[in-house]
C-alpha cells in the first residue's frame, strides 16, 4: 500500500507536467507547419469577431480580395465579398 502512494505521488505530477508541456508546445507550434516556403501566404484572416459561443463573423483576405465568412459547428458560409482595403500603417 506503502508503495502504491509513493507511486501516485510521483506519477501523478509528472504526468500533469507532461499534459501541460504539450499543450504548450502545440500552442506554440499553431500554424508554423504547412505555411509556404516563400513567406507569404495567399489567404489571412483580417478580423474575426464572436456572435455567439457557437458562432464568429471572420473577413478573410483572398487574391485582392476581402470575403466575409460566417463560421459556426455546421460549416462555413459566405455572406459578401469586397474589394481588398489599402493595408494602413500605424504612424506611432
Amino acid at each position: 500500500m506503502f508503495w502504491y502512494v509513493v507511486k501516485l505521488l510521483v506519477l501523478l505530477p509528472l504526468i500533469g507536467l507532461m499534459i501541460w508541456g504539450t499543450l504548450k508546445l502545440a500552442q506554440r507550434m499553431q500554424g508554423k507547419f504547412g505555411a509556404p516556403q516563400g513567406g507569404t501566404k495567399a489567404v489571412r484572416i483580417v478580423e474575426t469577431t464572436m456572435l455567439s459561443p457557437t458562432m464568429r463573423l471572420a473577413v478573410i483576405e483572398f487574391h485582392g480580395r476581402e470575403i466575409l465568412v460566417s463560421t459556426s459547428r455546421g460549416g462555413l458560409t459566405r455572406l459578401a465579398e469586397a474589394p481588398a482595403r489599402p493595408a494602413t500603417e500605424d504612424a506611432a
